[in-house]
Protein backbone atom coordinates (compact mmCIF):
# COMPACT_ATOMS: atom_id res chain seq x y z
CA UNK A 1 0.00 0.00 0.00
CA UNK A 2 1.63 3.36 -1.18
CA UNK A 3 2.87 5.64 1.66
CA UNK A 4 1.21 9.10 2.16
CA UNK A 5 4.11 11.89 1.81
CA UNK A 6 4.12 14.99 4.04
CA UNK A 7 6.45 17.94 3.28
CA UNK A 8 6.88 19.33 7.19
CA UNK A 9 7.82 23.33 6.41
CA UNK A 10 8.92 25.53 9.77
CA UNK A 11 11.99 27.54 10.62
CA UNK A 12 12.22 25.72 13.82
CA UNK A 13 14.26 22.79 13.78
CA UNK A 14 12.86 21.31 17.04
CA UNK A 15 9.21 21.86 15.94
CA UNK A 16 10.38 19.69 12.47
CA UNK A 17 11.49 16.96 14.21
CA UNK A 18 9.38 16.46 17.16
CA UNK A 19 6.03 16.74 13.95
CA UNK A 20 8.23 14.15 11.51
CA UNK A 21 8.77 11.80 15.23
CA UNK A 22 4.65 11.72 15.40
CA UNK A 23 3.57 11.53 11.85
CA UNK A 24 6.79 8.76 11.34
CA UNK A 25 5.11 6.48 14.01
CA UNK A 26 2.30 6.60 12.12
CA UNK A 27 3.56 5.52 9.24
CA UNK A 28 3.34 8.75 7.41
CA UNK A 29 6.96 9.73 4.82
CA UNK A 30 8.33 12.72 6.35
CA UNK A 31 10.55 15.28 4.51
CA UNK A 32 11.31 18.64 6.18
CA UNK A 33 12.16 21.97 5.16
CA UNK A 34 13.51 25.36 7.15
CA UNK A 35 11.63 28.10 5.03
CA UNK A 36 8.77 28.70 3.03
CA UNK A 37 11.57 29.23 -0.45
CA UNK A 38 13.28 25.43 0.57
CA UNK A 39 9.91 24.15 0.71
CA UNK A 40 8.83 25.51 -2.74
CA UNK A 41 12.39 24.02 -3.84
CA UNK A 42 11.67 20.64 -3.02
CA UNK A 43 8.04 21.08 -4.51
CA UNK A 44 9.53 22.24 -8.26
CA UNK A 45 11.76 20.24 -8.14
CA UNK A 46 9.44 17.33 -9.01
CA UNK A 47 9.52 15.08 -5.60
CA UNK A 48 5.72 14.52 -5.03
CA UNK A 49 3.36 15.01 -1.82
CA UNK A 50 0.03 14.52 -0.44
CA UNK A 51 0.04 17.03 2.30
CA UNK A 52 1.81 19.84 3.76
CA UNK A 53 2.38 21.14 6.94
CA UNK A 54 3.43 24.57 7.11
CA UNK A 55 4.15 26.83 10.30
CA UNK A 56 2.60 30.58 9.13
CA UNK A 57 5.53 32.86 10.48
CA UNK A 58 8.51 32.62 8.59
CA UNK A 59 11.11 34.88 7.39
CA UNK A 60 12.03 34.85 4.14
CA UNK A 61 8.51 33.42 2.57
CA UNK A 62 5.95 32.50 4.72
CA UNK A 63 2.81 30.75 5.31
CA UNK A 64 0.36 32.57 3.46
CA UNK A 65 3.15 33.17 0.95
CA UNK A 66 3.68 29.63 0.29
CA UNK A 67 0.51 28.79 0.06
CA UNK A 68 -0.68 31.22 -2.42
CA UNK A 69 2.11 29.27 -5.02
CA UNK A 70 1.73 26.30 -3.80
CA UNK A 71 -2.34 26.56 -5.05
CA UNK A 72 -0.81 28.54 -7.58
CA UNK A 73 1.22 25.94 -8.89
CA UNK A 74 -0.19 22.48 -7.72
CA UNK A 75 -3.67 23.05 -6.90
CA UNK A 76 -4.62 19.72 -5.66
CA UNK A 77 -2.01 19.49 -2.91
CA UNK A 78 -4.11 20.37 0.82
CA UNK A 79 -2.10 22.70 2.83
CA UNK A 80 -2.63 22.81 6.54
CA UNK A 81 -1.51 25.91 8.38
CA UNK A 82 0.65 25.67 11.91
CA UNK A 83 0.24 28.79 14.04
CA UNK A 84 0.24 30.43 17.38
CA UNK A 85 -3.03 31.47 18.98
CA UNK A 86 -2.43 35.20 18.65
CA UNK A 87 -2.26 34.71 15.17
CA UNK A 88 -5.71 32.62 14.51
CA UNK A 89 -7.53 35.57 12.36
CA UNK A 90 -4.42 35.03 10.07
CA UNK A 91 -5.05 31.54 9.90
CA UNK A 92 -8.79 31.62 9.15
CA UNK A 93 -7.78 34.18 6.13
CA UNK A 94 -5.57 31.40 4.90
CA UNK A 95 -8.45 29.14 4.74
CA UNK A 96 -10.61 31.33 2.74
CA UNK A 97 -7.24 31.65 0.18
CA UNK A 98 -7.66 27.98 -0.01
CA UNK A 99 -5.61 26.10 3.32
CA UNK A 100 -7.44 23.03 3.81
CA UNK A 101 -6.82 23.70 7.61
CA UNK A 102 -4.80 24.87 10.88
CA UNK A 103 -3.77 23.76 13.88
CA UNK A 104 -3.10 26.14 17.26
CA UNK A 105 0.49 25.76 19.12
CA UNK A 106 1.10 23.90 20.88
CA UNK A 107 -1.25 20.72 19.58
CA UNK A 108 -1.15 17.01 21.11
CA UNK A 109 -0.34 14.00 18.87
CA UNK A 110 -3.77 12.90 18.39
CA UNK A 111 -4.74 16.09 16.90
CA UNK A 112 -1.97 16.38 14.25
CA UNK A 113 -3.02 13.26 13.08
CA UNK A 114 -6.56 13.43 13.00
CA UNK A 115 -5.95 16.41 10.71
CA UNK A 116 -3.73 14.93 8.79
CA UNK A 117 -5.77 12.12 7.97
CA UNK A 118 -8.86 14.60 7.38
CA UNK A 119 -6.48 16.52 4.82
CA UNK A 120 -5.59 13.30 3.48
CA UNK A 121 -9.01 11.69 2.66
CA UNK A 122 -10.46 14.91 1.14
CA UNK A 123 -7.56 15.06 -1.28
CA UNK A 124 -8.23 11.31 -2.36
CA UNK A 125 -12.42 12.13 -2.45
CA UNK A 126 -11.51 15.03 -4.49
CA UNK A 127 -9.23 13.57 -6.89
CA UNK A 128 -11.82 10.30 -7.04
CA UNK A 129 -14.15 12.48 -7.83
CA UNK A 130 -12.51 13.87 -10.55
CA UNK A 131 -11.35 10.51 -12.03
CA UNK A 132 -14.50 9.38 -11.72
CA UNK A 133 -16.29 12.62 -14.13
CA UNK A 134 -13.35 12.24 -16.37
CA UNK A 135 -14.12 8.56 -16.67
CA UNK A 136 -17.78 9.52 -17.03
CA UNK A 137 -17.35 11.96 -19.99
CA UNK A 138 -15.08 9.63 -21.74
CA UNK A 139 -17.91 7.04 -20.97
CA UNK A 140 -20.53 9.37 -22.57
CA UNK A 141 -18.26 10.44 -25.11
CA UNK A 142 -17.40 6.59 -26.41
CA UNK A 143 -21.28 6.00 -25.63
CA UNK A 144 -22.44 8.91 -28.14
CA UNK A 145 -19.68 7.77 -30.58
CA UNK A 146 -21.69 4.41 -30.37
CA UNK A 147 -24.63 5.69 -30.67
CA UNK A 148 -23.53 8.27 -33.73
CA UNK A 149 -22.01 4.87 -35.75
CA UNK A 150 -25.17 3.05 -34.94
CA UNK A 151 -27.80 6.00 -36.30
CA UNK A 152 -25.54 6.28 -39.31
CA UNK A 153 -25.38 2.91 -39.93
CA UNK A 154 -29.09 3.02 -39.07
CA UNK A 155 -29.91 5.71 -41.67
CA UNK A 156 -27.87 4.28 -44.45
CA UNK A 157 -29.84 0.90 -43.72
CA UNK A 158 -33.05 2.95 -44.33
CA UNK A 159 -31.90 4.72 -47.41
CA UNK A 160 -31.17 1.60 -48.78
CA UNK A 161 -34.71 0.80 -47.94
CA UNK A 162 -35.89 4.00 -49.48
CA UNK A 163 -33.49 3.60 -52.54
CA UNK A 164 -35.54 0.56 -53.18
CA UNK A 165 -38.92 1.94 -52.64
CA UNK A 166 -38.01 4.62 -55.34
CA UNK A 167 -36.73 1.53 -57.82
CA UNK A 168 -40.03 -0.07 -57.55
CA UNK A 169 -41.88 2.98 -57.72
CA UNK A 170 -40.05 3.73 -61.35
CA UNK A 171 -40.87 -0.22 -62.39
CA UNK A 172 -44.43 0.52 -61.43
CA UNK A 173 -44.49 4.17 -63.46
CA UNK A 174 -42.04 2.84 -66.18
CA UNK A 175 -42.57 6.29 -67.72
CA UNK A 176 -40.18 8.01 -65.51
CA UNK A 177 -37.26 5.02 -64.85
CA UNK A 178 -34.97 6.96 -63.35
CA UNK A 179 -37.06 10.13 -62.67
CA UNK A 180 -36.87 9.70 -58.61
CA UNK A 181 -32.88 9.94 -58.55
CA UNK A 182 -32.31 12.63 -61.24
CA UNK A 183 -34.71 14.98 -59.60
CA UNK A 184 -32.95 14.38 -55.90
CA UNK A 185 -29.29 15.25 -57.98
CA UNK A 186 -30.65 18.10 -59.04
CA UNK A 187 -32.50 19.38 -56.16
CA UNK A 188 -28.88 18.40 -53.87
CA UNK A 189 -26.80 20.51 -56.42
CA UNK A 190 -29.50 23.64 -55.49
CA UNK A 191 -29.73 23.39 -51.63
CA UNK A 192 -25.68 23.11 -51.89
CA UNK A 193 -25.52 26.65 -54.18
CA UNK A 194 -27.82 28.11 -51.94
CA UNK A 195 -25.57 27.37 -48.81
CA UNK A 196 -27.75 24.71 -46.92
CA UNK A 197 -26.27 22.65 -44.31
CA UNK A 198 -25.46 18.99 -44.95
CA UNK A 199 -28.60 18.15 -42.57
CA UNK A 200 -30.77 20.07 -44.21
CA UNK A 201 -29.78 18.91 -47.49
CA UNK A 202 -29.95 15.06 -46.14
CA UNK A 203 -33.94 15.85 -45.16
CA UNK A 204 -34.72 17.71 -48.53
CA UNK A 205 -33.05 14.35 -50.78
CA UNK A 206 -35.33 11.92 -48.89
CA UNK A 207 -38.09 14.30 -49.51
CA UNK A 208 -37.13 14.40 -53.05
CA UNK A 209 -36.37 11.37 -53.94
CA UNK A 210 -39.64 10.00 -51.87
CA UNK A 211 -41.81 12.74 -53.71
CA UNK A 212 -44.05 10.43 -56.02
CA UNK A 213 -44.09 7.61 -52.92
CA UNK A 214 -48.01 7.65 -52.73
CA UNK A 215 -48.59 7.00 -56.44
CA UNK A 216 -47.77 3.48 -55.17
CA UNK A 217 -51.45 3.86 -53.51
CA UNK A 218 -52.74 4.58 -57.17
CA UNK A 219 -54.54 2.20 -59.32
CA UNK A 220 -52.47 1.07 -62.28
CA UNK A 221 -55.32 2.08 -64.45
CA UNK A 222 -55.33 5.60 -63.97
CA UNK A 223 -51.67 6.07 -63.51
CA UNK A 224 -50.35 4.00 -66.96
CA UNK A 225 -53.68 5.63 -68.31
CA UNK A 226 -51.83 6.57 -71.82
CA UNK A 227 -54.11 9.23 -72.88
CA UNK A 228 -56.07 12.08 -70.63
CA UNK A 229 -57.09 11.68 -67.53
CA UNK A 230 -61.01 12.31 -66.91
CA UNK A 231 -61.74 15.22 -63.51
CA UNK A 232 -62.35 12.08 -61.68
CA UNK A 233 -59.26 10.35 -62.39
CA UNK A 234 -57.51 13.74 -61.66
CA UNK A 235 -58.59 14.20 -58.01
CA UNK A 236 -57.77 10.48 -57.21
CA UNK A 237 -54.39 11.28 -59.15
CA UNK A 238 -54.08 14.54 -57.18
CA UNK A 239 -54.26 11.82 -53.82
CA UNK A 240 -50.71 10.47 -54.60
CA UNK A 241 -49.38 14.07 -52.44
CA UNK A 242 -51.48 13.07 -49.19
CA UNK A 243 -50.98 9.28 -49.58
CA UNK A 244 -47.21 9.95 -49.64
CA UNK A 245 -47.47 11.91 -46.59
CA UNK A 246 -49.33 9.31 -44.89
CA UNK A 247 -46.96 6.60 -45.57
CA UNK A 248 -43.68 8.39 -44.00
CA UNK A 249 -45.04 11.02 -41.67
CA UNK A 250 -45.37 8.40 -38.71
CA UNK A 251 -41.13 7.17 -39.64
CA UNK A 252 -39.45 9.33 -37.28
CA UNK A 253 -36.44 9.83 -39.52
CA UNK A 254 -39.14 10.74 -42.43
CA UNK A 255 -41.57 13.15 -40.51
CA UNK A 256 -39.43 16.37 -42.09
CA UNK A 257 -39.06 14.51 -45.36
CA UNK A 258 -42.71 13.67 -45.25
CA UNK A 259 -43.66 17.59 -45.53
CA UNK A 260 -42.24 18.06 -48.47
CA UNK A 261 -43.92 14.75 -50.28
CA UNK A 262 -46.69 16.39 -48.91
CA UNK A 263 -45.97 19.82 -50.46
CA UNK A 264 -44.00 19.03 -53.54
CA UNK A 265 -46.97 20.00 -55.66
CA UNK A 266 -47.67 23.46 -54.40
CA UNK A 267 -47.01 26.71 -56.74
CA UNK A 268 -45.44 29.74 -55.12
CA UNK A 269 -48.46 31.74 -56.21
CA UNK A 270 -50.82 29.87 -54.57
CA UNK A 271 -52.69 28.04 -57.30
CA UNK A 272 -50.76 24.49 -56.74
CA UNK A 273 -52.44 21.30 -54.34
CA UNK A 274 -53.48 19.52 -52.57
CA UNK A 275 -53.54 22.63 -49.66
CA UNK A 276 -53.00 25.87 -51.82
CA UNK A 277 -49.92 26.78 -50.19
CA UNK A 278 -47.91 29.78 -51.04
CA UNK A 279 -44.72 31.84 -50.73
CA UNK A 280 -42.65 30.96 -47.91
CA UNK A 281 -45.42 29.29 -46.70
CA UNK A 282 -44.30 25.91 -48.68
CA UNK A 283 -41.36 24.05 -47.28
CA UNK A 284 -37.99 25.37 -48.83
CA UNK A 285 -37.51 21.99 -49.90
CA UNK A 286 -40.15 21.95 -51.64
CA UNK A 287 -39.65 25.10 -53.58
CA UNK A 288 -36.42 23.57 -54.81
CA UNK A 289 -37.36 20.74 -55.80
CA UNK A 290 -40.36 22.17 -57.80
CA UNK A 291 -37.17 24.00 -59.84
CA UNK A 292 -35.61 20.60 -60.30
CA UNK A 293 -38.62 18.46 -61.27
CA UNK A 294 -39.64 20.71 -64.13
CA UNK A 295 -35.72 21.01 -65.21
CA UNK A 296 -35.95 16.76 -65.35
CA UNK A 297 -39.74 17.05 -66.88
CA UNK A 298 -38.71 19.10 -70.06
CA UNK A 299 -34.83 17.47 -70.68
CA UNK A 300 -36.22 13.95 -70.60
CA UNK A 301 -38.06 11.96 -73.31
CA UNK A 302 -41.49 11.65 -72.70
CA UNK A 303 -44.15 9.21 -74.70
CA UNK A 304 -45.82 11.89 -76.22
CA UNK A 305 -42.80 14.34 -77.18
CA UNK A 306 -39.04 14.38 -77.07
CA UNK A 307 -36.71 15.92 -74.55
CA UNK A 308 -36.38 19.39 -75.13
CA UNK A 309 -32.75 21.28 -74.38
CA UNK A 310 -31.70 22.83 -71.00
CA UNK A 311 -32.12 25.66 -72.55
CA UNK A 312 -35.07 25.59 -73.32
CA UNK A 313 -35.65 23.96 -69.53
CA UNK A 314 -34.14 27.29 -68.24
CA UNK A 315 -36.39 29.75 -70.24
CA UNK A 316 -39.56 27.89 -69.27
CA UNK A 317 -38.47 27.97 -65.53
CA UNK A 318 -37.48 31.52 -65.51
CA UNK A 319 -41.10 32.31 -67.44
CA UNK A 320 -42.88 31.08 -64.44
CA UNK A 321 -40.63 32.47 -61.97
CA UNK A 322 -42.78 34.31 -58.82
CA UNK A 323 -46.08 32.04 -59.87
CA UNK A 324 -45.01 28.47 -60.51
CA UNK A 325 -41.60 28.81 -59.03
CA UNK A 326 -39.63 30.86 -55.90
CA UNK A 327 -38.08 33.69 -57.74
CA UNK A 328 -35.07 33.41 -55.06
CA UNK A 329 -34.80 30.05 -55.82
CA UNK A 330 -34.81 30.26 -59.39
CA UNK A 331 -31.73 33.10 -59.56
CA UNK A 332 -29.84 30.65 -57.77
CA UNK A 333 -30.70 27.59 -60.01
CA UNK A 334 -30.35 30.16 -63.33
CA UNK A 335 -26.43 31.18 -61.82
CA UNK A 336 -25.56 27.57 -61.51
CA UNK A 337 -22.90 26.10 -64.43
CA UNK A 338 -24.97 24.80 -67.37
CA UNK A 339 -22.80 21.77 -67.47
CA UNK A 340 -23.90 20.50 -63.92
CA UNK A 341 -27.25 19.20 -64.70
CA UNK A 342 -26.25 16.98 -68.11
CA UNK A 343 -23.31 15.85 -66.14
CA UNK A 344 -25.68 14.61 -63.64
CA UNK A 345 -28.45 13.04 -65.19
CA UNK A 346 -25.18 10.93 -67.21
CA UNK A 347 -24.06 10.37 -63.76
CA UNK A 348 -27.71 8.83 -63.08
CA UNK A 349 -27.92 7.20 -66.22
CA UNK A 350 -25.07 5.45 -65.74
CA UNK A 351 -26.11 4.07 -62.29
CA UNK A 352 -29.05 3.02 -63.88
CA UNK A 353 -27.38 1.41 -66.50
CA UNK A 354 -25.17 -0.77 -64.25
CA UNK A 355 -27.83 -1.74 -61.74
CA UNK A 356 -29.79 -2.94 -64.81
CA UNK A 357 -26.53 -5.25 -66.55
CA UNK A 358 -25.90 -6.33 -63.24
CA UNK A 359 -29.31 -7.74 -62.63
CA UNK A 360 -29.60 -9.32 -65.90
CA UNK A 361 -26.40 -11.44 -65.60
CA UNK A 362 -27.30 -12.13 -62.19
CA UNK A 363 -30.47 -13.63 -64.05
CA UNK A 364 -28.18 -15.60 -66.31
CA UNK A 365 -25.95 -16.70 -64.00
Amino acid sequence: MPVDRILIVDDEEAIREIVSSMLTAAHYKCSQAGSGLQALALLESGEEFELVLSDLMMADLDGIGLLERTKERFPDLPVVMVTAVHDISVALAAIRNGAYDYLLKPFEREQLLATVRRALENRRLKLENRAYQTNLESLVTAKTEQLRKAIGTLERSYDITLEALGDALDLKDAETEGHSKRVTAFTIAIARAIGLSSDQIRVIARGAFLHDIGKMAIPDAILRKPGALNPDEVAIMREHCYRGYQMLRKIPFLAEAAEIVYSHQERFDGTGYPRGLKGEGIPLGSRLFSVADTLDAITSNRPYRPAQTLEAAIEEIQKWSGRQFDPEVVKVFVSMPKNIWDDLRKEIDAQIYRFAYSASANKLS
